[in-house]
């Protein structure tokens, strides 16, 4: 008996250690589920309490911050820029005794492409990639043992300087040519760029593992990268989905927020800013680019944005793009939040008023309330509403042809590719996107019937891309291409033009490979299980002008319902989605309806700093909303925190009684929704110091819930409630 009792102490104990529980000998903190990153030392008025404190950059602060927040229970990684940071050292000469100002990014017009004063993007040269080395080596050195590497970017209007010349010779064995010049420089000007980064990822990732394994240790590496629908759009050149390949490479952060979704798109016509929808697709792409390699990936979203803007326009935008994060249930890992010194600390316009504000309280106490909803949400094996099977093709090259245009060819705003996409996103169609690079992937394709491209906005980098379509097709996919392949980056030269190949552009090898003649101009034909839609027709004149799309909605209806039998196409104006608890909601405007949606049941307003209970939630056009639903509550016999302005440590149950400590940044209001058998004959709240705190308390005999507020604090506060 004795010996049971001591076994069942030291399970307790590794119990204990393994899941990262709070007890009396400390915080053991080896949770992964959230993150944030940061750059200024530890701090009460932003502790945030994710699992993760992300340590950004490397300076002579790099050990007191680690320190700092290693002291208050955090895992602590570090990220840096890849493509810029503070690395004048470099630069100046005082790595190798040489300077190295010819590896800054060069526009045609010789200016330097700069990250703010003195801080150049850089060419990835190899002298660039050993000094990098040696900054990864300080940061193992120092018991990191997880990497970001992040933004891996080559803008492409950049290409003008001396190191990307050499670079180029290196390369192609032939001189450099100005991108500005044909199609083909900038088609290949955009490759070299793409295999540049690519090439240092390599490298460093190489370098960590290898050196971190001399040591005994394991060293993870991610990149934190913007999407490829936002890269494109802002004419940026990243390796994107071909890190996956790399053996190094562990996983992504999908780096979406207000200031990427906010780039405006075209869609009936009208050239406006979709928040919702562009960072519906940014998260989607960057999960479609990820899921079938198996890499794992965490989503960010940011409570404000990297340009000024008002307080109003950041809490709108921060429920549209945090809405729209947690429409994908298959991912349960987030970063909650770059910068929370800038958010807590900084100062911003209200609206119609010129003089900059402190964060709002109510503001802050609902952020944390979503924040602290991360740390909670579950995956789940639930599905956002609507009629599911349609993909839309992406690709790499989608960054190729950006920039600079040619032979008066333009793409406004990525039209091509939106021109595909927001006709179902808009009409409640929750279509995927699928990256052309994944399809040697056995899961790639799994989940789509209907797949929809277009060659006029990108190109397949190898034929095997061709194959592997044309295969999908004869086994029963159905595929609507879109084209005129009018657009000049047909041209160059690449496999389906040379080594004895003589096609006038990717999609006639590919209707080649399907036996698809396309000069009896028919539209639909068959090929094995799978039939394909051909339409000459670039996909940006469908949402240009207004009206356009029609044909394309009546098209996709027709193929989905007769063509691949998949039941009736449902449009809709908004998209659903229930995870655990949580009900998801965004209703669109723009869409086939201007109702409202009428949300029914007993939940709580996650989106209210007061966390109010209603019977009934209504959504307008063009507002999303997070509700808690009291009626999925699992385990309601059980005292629970169901939701707060504050992460929750320690909790006891005994038969009468509830308590627990919470912590959340100092000086914040806190709110908290709490699940309790009876009334409360007894709350009492306390600092960390044992002395007493005011507080408010009400309590909803309906729902049993009792909703208390106080003043947060950083070190914790002491709740125990009686019954």
């Amino acid at each position: 008996m004795i010996k049971l009792r001591i076994s069942c102490f030291y399970f307790f104990l590794v119990l204990v250690f393994l899941t990262g529980i709070n007890n009396a000998w400390g915080q053991v903190t080896i949770k992964d589920k959230t993150s944030f990153q940061v750059s200024a030392p530890w701090q009460a008025d932003y502790d945030v309490r994710s699992d993760i404190a992300i340590v950004y950059g490397m300076d002579s602060t790099f050990t007191e911050r680690i320190k700092g927040y290693r002291q208050h229970g955090y895992n602590v990684q570090f990220m840096t820029g890849m493509a810029w940071g503070n690395y004048q050292g470099y630069f100046e000469g005082r790595f190798d005794g040489k300077t190295h100002y010819e590896d800054g990014q060069v526009e045609r017009s010789g200016s330097e492409i700069g990250h703010g004063k003195g801080i150049p993007y850089t060419v990835p040269t190899d002298s660039y990639i050993a000094y990098f080395k040696t900054l990864i080596k300080k940061v193992i050195d120092a018991g990191i043992t997880t990497i970001y590497l992040e933004e891996p970017e080559f803008w492409a209007r950049g290409g003008y300087s001396e190191s990307f010349k050499k670079e180029w010779q290196m390369y192609y064995h032939f001189p450099w040519m100005p991108q500005h010049e044909s199609p083909e420089a900038t088609y290949l000007s955009s490759k070299l760029k793409y295999q540049l980064y690519f090439h240092a990822l390599k490298e460093v990732f190489q370098f960590a593992k290898t050196y971190s394994e001399s040591k005994g240790i394991h060293v993870k590496c991610f990149v934190p990268t913007h999407s490829l629908l936002n890269y494109a759009s802002w004419q940026i050149v990243s390796p994107e989905a071909s890190l996956a390949a790399l053996p190094g490479m562990d996983g992504y952060i999908a780096q979406v927020w207000t200031g990427t979704s906010r780039e405006p798109v075209y869609f009936n016509g009208l050239k406006k800013e979709r928040v919702f929808e562009n960072a519906f697709l940014e998260y989607g792409s960057m999960l479609s680019m990820t899921a079938p390699t198996g890499r794992k990936i965490y989503f960010l979203t940011d409570p404000i944005e990297d340009w000024p803007r008002t307080w109003e326009d950041y809490k709108q935008n921060y429920q549209a793009t945090y809405t729209a994060e947690l429409m994908y249930p298959s991912v349960n890992n987030y970063e909650v939040m770059p910068w929370p010194n800038r958010i807590y600390m900084g100062k911003f316009k209200l609206a119609n008023s010129g003089e900059k504000q402190p964060i709002s309280p109510a503001y802050a106490t609902q952020m944390q309330v979503m924040v602290n909803a991360l740390n909670d949400m579950p995956v789940s094996a639930n599905s956002v509403n609507g009629s599911k099977g349609i993909g839309v093709l992406v690709g790499n090259s989608m960054m190729f042809q950006r920039f600079p245009t040619h032979k008066d060819y333009e793409d406004p705003q990525l039209s091509n590719f939106y021109g595909m996409i927001l006709p179902l996103l808009k009409r409640g169609i929750p279509v995927e996107t699928v990256h052309m690079e994944n399809l040697g992937f056995e899961k790639t394709l799994e989940s789509t019937k209907i797949l929809v491209m277009s060659y006029s906005n990108m190109k397949p980098q190898s034929i095997k891309v061709n194959e592997e379509l044309a295969q999908w097709v004869m086994q029963g996919g159905i595929l609507l291409y879109y084209g005129r392949d009018k657009d000049p980056f047909q041209e160059v030269k690449e496999w389906w033009n040379t080594n004895g190949k003589q096609y006038a552009s990717p999609s006639v090898q590919l209707f080649e490979l399907m036996h698809i003649d396309t000069t009896d101009k028919k539209v639909l034909y068959s090929y094995g299980k799978g039939k394909v839609s051909i339409i000459k027709q670039d996909p940006k004149e469908l949402v240009l002008l207004p009206g356009m799309d029609s044909s394309f909605v009546k098209l996709v209806r027709q193929t989905y319902e007769k063509e691949a039998g998949l039941g009736k196409l449902q449009t809709k104006n908004y998209f659903y989605l229930e995870r655990g608890p949580y009900d998801i909601v965004s209703v669109m405007d723009e869409s086939v309806s201007t109702k409202p949606l009428h949300i029914k049941g007993l939940v709580i307003d996650l989106f209210d700093p007061l966390l109010p209970i209603l019977s009934e939630k209504i959504i307008n056009p063009g507002q999303q909303s997070l509700l808690y639903d009291l009626n999925r509550v699992k385990e309601k016999n059980i005292p629970q925190v169901l939701c707060a302005a504050s992460r929750v440590y320690d909790e006891k149950r005994e038969l009468h009684s509830y308590s627990f400590i919470t912590k959340s940044p100092s000086n914040t209001n806190n709110v908290m929704r709490i699940l309790l058998p009876l009334q409360p004959a007894s709350l009492i709240v306390k600092d960390a110091e044992g002395k007493l705190l005011q507080n408010t308390n009400a309590w909803d005999s309906f729902s049993k819930t009792c909703l208390l507020q106080f003043v947060n604090a950083a070190d914790g506060v002491q709740v125990d409630i009686k019954w």
